[in-house]
């Protein structure tokens, strides 16, 4: 009896768990089995790795093989342990290296002529290896680049199988095969926009300015050709610039949805899904496979709803969890994945199906039933969750103002970026980056609580129902944001109106 061992990875959700692919030879039955939990598209590798052994004139042994994938209580899923079987396979009576081959991790689907194909999550694939200790990873030629930007690993990217168990010792002749590429061969790159071309929406500019300083929800309120699109579509450019750990977890999203990543880009994702998107399209999930929804590919960045008065009343209120826990867990049935879900949510909405009602010049033509189920998408613990709210108007003549006097994208992101430096000097010792994340526990009963004759109007409003619990502690994390942009080290009456006319139009 011979045995052979060698690594894979199997993805769960967006976190990835090194699995040990060990191989049995023994005189019985000539059969090729594959144990250990495999999905459908993992039981077929059987008939895809005999082939491509075949067809590389490396032909499997003619008696029994059977290959386990330990642990075997973790359900495994894709075509990405091709390379790793295929290799402890061969490893069984074919003479090669048994040291390289067990300290080897090997990521890759095999095509029935031997070429390696590339597979979505690799970069979450080498980043687990790494973790696990392993620092040599057999990577597809076209997931090469990809896998390089994992440092301390060394990548081998492969166009065939005999080129890998040639790396092994294994005494083949490697064909000239070309590589197989991605069929996403160009890196798209987002569009820079520039704030300074919002005219007339001098509050509106303002309050984005302020959720990008402390990470806050927006929700904006308005008749169409208000400008709420030009300003989230320019909330990305505001916001520092993701570090090592945020861009790389934002690559691996990517990665899972199988985009081509070539490099760990700075600018935080924007993501902003049709209002005709499912449940399952924004939130993640899928049939067979589990797949990470909007929420999760908008991590580290803002996921922006549109018209979010037409999305379907279930689909935004799947959004409640990601919200306050910052991951979304999807369940399935033997299976559940966990992906992450910080983001910055915008919502964007007109005040009626028309879009006039209440709009000066306007003729609303939509019956009152209409206009309640429209505004009724919006529930209340959604609408609750949201730090500001504004309410935005059409832009007159008088208003369009000197293109001079608008605000640019340089210098909000600059203001922005002296307010979270403030911040992050208040926080230090915490595990809290942005206001956005302190718990209201500690805004409140803190050392930097405000006092009571400052936070009496905030106490007001939530004595006369005006705001909820949650509410009045996302009124001080914005009040906290104004401060950290003015410069000041304790909170204001100011700062908490403000706040207050920022959340709800409550003044003092």
């Amino acid at each position: 009896m011979t045995i052979a061992r060698t690594w894979g990875v199997a993805l769960v959700g967006a976190e990835g768990q090194c699995v040990e692919v060990e191989a049995d030879l023994s005189n019985q039955t000539p059969e090729f089995r594959i144990i250990g939990l495999p999905d459908k598209a993992l039981a077929e590798s059987v008939q895809r790795v005999h082939n491509a052994c075949a067809n590389s004139d490396v032909p499997l042994p003619r008696r029994r093989l059977t290959v386990n994938l330990s642990p075997a209580s973790l359900p495994k899923q894709g075509s990405g342990f091709d390379v790793a079987i295929a290799v402890a396979a061969l490893g069984t009576e074919r003479r090669m290296d048994a040291a390289s081959v067990a300290s080897t991790v090997h990521v890759g689907e095999l095509g029935l002529d031997g070429r390696l194909r590339p597979v979505p999550g690799v970069l979450p694939a080498v980043v687990a290896a790494r973790r696990a200790g392993h620092r040599r990873v057999v990577v597809p030629h076209a997931n090469g680049p990809e896998a390089a930007l994992v440092e301390d690993v060394e990548v081998l990217p492969a166009a065939n199988l005999a080129q890998v168990l040639a790396w092994h010792g294994a005494d083949v002749e490697v064909p000239d095969d070309e590589p197989i590429g991605l069929a996403d061969d160009e890196a798209t790159a987002m569009e820079r926009l520039d704030l300074a071309e919002v005219i007339g929406q001098p509050d509106a500019v303002e309050a984005l300015i302020v959720a990008a300083a402390g990470g806050h929800h927006l929700l904006m309120c308005g008749p169409p050709g208000a400008g709420k699109t030009m300003l989230a579509r320019r909330l990305p450019g505001i916001l520092p610039e993701l570090d090592d750990r945020a861009a790389l977890l934002s690559a691996s999203i990517r990665s899972l949805t199988g985009a081509r990543v070539v490099e760990l880009s700075r600018t935080p994702p924007f993501e902003a899904p049709h209002h005709s998107a499912s449940v399952a399209a924004l939130v993640g999930g899928g049939s067979r496979v589990l797949r990470p929804g909007a929420v999760a590919r908008a991590t580290e960045g803002v996921l922006f709803l549109d018209e979010a008065g037409e999305f379907q009343a279930s689909a935004l209120d799947a959004l409640r969890q990601p919200l306050e826990t910052g991951a979304i867990t999807i369940h399935r049935s033997g299976t559940s994945a966990q992906y992450p879900a910080k983001f910055q949510l915008v919502l964007a909405t007109n005040p009626c199906p028309c879009g006039d009602y209440g709009i000066r010049g306007g003729t609303c033509t939509c019956p009152p039933a209409a206009i309640r189920r429209y505004l009724g998408r919006l529930s209340g613990p959604l609408l609750d969750r949201m730090d500001i709210e504004m309410t935005l108007s059409r832009v007159s003549v008088a208003q369009r103002g000197a293109p001079e006097s608008a605000v640019s994208t340089d210098s909000a992101r600059e203001r922005v970026a002296e307010a979270r430096a403030r911040a992050a000097q208040r926080l230090a010792g915490t595990s809290w980056r942005v206001n956005a994340d302190v718990p209201g526990t500690w805004l409140r009963e803190g050392p930097r609580a405000p006092a009571p004759a400052v936070r009496r109007p905030l106490d007001a409003a939530l004595h006369r129902g005006a705001l909820t619990l949650r509410g009045y502690d996302r009124v001080l994390r914005v009040a906290w944001s104004l401060a950290d942009l003015d410069g000041r080290p304790h909170l204001t009456a100011d700062h908490i109106g403000r706040a207050l006319y920022l959340k709800k139009g409550l003044a003092l």
